[in-house]
């Protein structure tokens, strides 16, 4: 008797086909490119000393404009390096061993996930789940 909780007939949906050795470079010079080109972009200031707005004397509307300028750069700033962090962890998954199987349940996450996702550390049904929280 299966007692795996994530466990379905027939696994997660259906076969689950881990990534090739094609796939998984495939997916190395994806994550690779990406991280490239993201350290080309400058990254947005996100601590309050360096904000891109200064608030200088001049109606509410105004002062709130600025305001909500600079809350949208630091809010950049945290998407910028959160997505920088996500793809160096995919990679150094990749380096020891452990990319392609889910961080919650240890299924495979399989190719077509990876492959349109790379940075993927959840199969679907875990992702799924994560998403309802």
């Amino acid at each position: 008797m299966n007692v795996n909780p994530h466990a379905r007939s027939g696994g997660h949906g259906g076969a689950i086909d881990p990534p090739t050795p094609e796939q998984l470079e495939l997916i190395r010079a994806t994550l690779e490119r990406r991280l490239a080109a993201l350290s080309q972009v400058e990254e947005p200031q996100g601590d309050a000393g360096a904000l891109p707005v200064d608030e200088i004397e001049t109606s509410p509307l105004d002062r709130a404009t600025v305001r909500l300028l600079n809350d949208l750069t630091r809010e950049a700033a945290g998407h910028h390096s959160a997505e920088m962090r996500q793809l160096r962890q995919a990679l150094a998954r990749l380096e020891d061993g452990t990319y392609g199987s889910c961080e919650e349940c240890g299924q495979p996450i399989g190719a077509s996930r990876l492959l349109a996702r790379p940075e993927a550390r959840l199969c679907i049904d875990c992702q799924t789940r994560a998403e309802r929280k």
